[in-house]
């Protein structure tokens, strides 16, 4: 969730550097000018010790651009070279985000807050997810997770590694769109799709067979789908014979023809599109918006306490009250709960 920050916003491009002195043998970089914006020229004495556009009592505080969509199309696995789909919908924040990470308790209806991360609000989030992720096992020793769902912002390789290997949970993590994604003629090469589904050396698409808890691997098969009368495969290949005559998984020997276990990566030893529940499925979504449903119910809880702005200023003062409020929200519903049970038991 975006924290717009106590402070005004000033200048939309503030930084560190913002918040150094200046003097004329040492002048103070201007990251808006360079940006060919406005900016400021520092030299006054008002902006001597930090640049007057500056908020001194927020000054970790940062802009965002945040829009609907989370998608996310890299030419690498860093998260510093990356370029946000468009969408019409683009709001400016200038503030701080808090990363909770929540338990969605589907059979009971409740959802609780177990650890949470306070920061800027341009920082990216795959490490500290990460690193909360991990800290589980020492805060819940007891707690035994089945998936981990996520938008795209946690698509990366340290969080899906570390949900698959640390906590040996299915991946319902959003996709992180890449360019490689949109030449279909790849898909066949490198044996899966733009949603992370195997293709077969012909380009038709495998079907689902169900997760693996033993060996915590999706099991796929081909079940020789270009047999069937009618079907076309994703990607027709240019040299290919179809249907296909001179693939070996269409002997009696495979009644199911040809059949792959995805463990934590593909073949080609990506991981960005690997997930443990078939991406669009009933299943999925089930799972997401379970996740989904809960997180946008905490931050529903956050706005009506009045705490999508702050009312304290600094990240210190802002991360204690945000923590506190998450703790306020774990106790109301676990009173909640507890009412509940004792009315039920009464009944």
């Amino acid at each position: 969730m975006i924290h717009q920050a106590a402070s005004r916003m000033r200048c939309a491009s503030v930084t560190d550097t913002c918040y150094q002195p200046t003097t004329p043998d040492q002048p103070r970089p201007c990251p808006a000018k360079e940006k060919e914006l406005e900016g400021c020229d520092c030299d006054t004495s008002a902006c001597a010790q930090a640049c007057h556009r500056a908020t001194p009592r927020d000054p970790t505080a940062r802009a965002v651009v945040y829009q609907a969509s989370n998608q996310r199309t890299t030419d690498s696995d860093s998260p510093d070279a990356q370029t946000p789909t468009k969408d019409k919908t683009k709001h400016l924040f200038y503030g701080y985000r808090s990363l909770p990470l929540e338990l969605a308790e589907w059979q009971r209806r409740f959802h609780l807050v177990l650890l949470d991360h306070f920061q800027s609000a341009n920082l990216h989030e795959e490490l500290p997810g990460a690193a909360l992720l991990r800290a589980l096992s020492y805060f819940y020793p007891t707690l035994r997770v089945d998936a981990v769902a996520g938008d795209a912002g946690l698509g990366y390789t340290v969080v899906l590694h570390t949900i698959y290997r640390d906590l040996q949970a299915r991946r319902v993590v959003d996709l992180r769109a890449h360019s490689t994604d949109q030449n279909r003629e790849l898909w066949p090469i490198r044996g899966y799709d733009d949603q992370g589904r195997p293709v077969c050396a012909y380009g038709y698409p495998f079907t689902g067979n169900g997760f693996d808890r033993q060996r915590h691997c999706y099991k796929w098969f081909c079940a020789q789908t270009c047999r069937q009368p009618g079907v076309e495969p994703r990607v027709r290949l240019a040299d290919a014979t179809y249907p296909p005559q001179e693939c070996p998984f269409l002997d009696q020997a495979f009644p199911f023809g040809q059949i792959r276990n995805v463990t934590d990566q593909f073949p080609d030893g990506s991981m960005r599109l690997v997930r443990d529940v078939p991406v669009g499925s009933p299943h999925w979504k089930t799972l997401y918006h379970r996740a989904r449903n809960a997180v946008e119910a905490r931050n529903a809880t956050m706005e009506r306490w009045d705490l999508k702005r702050l009312p304290v200023y600094g990240q210190e003062r802002a991360t204690a009250l945000i923590f506190l409020a998450d703790a306020w929200d774990t106790l109301t519903t676990l009173a909640r709960l507890v009412r509940e049970a004792t009315a039920a038991t009464g009944a």
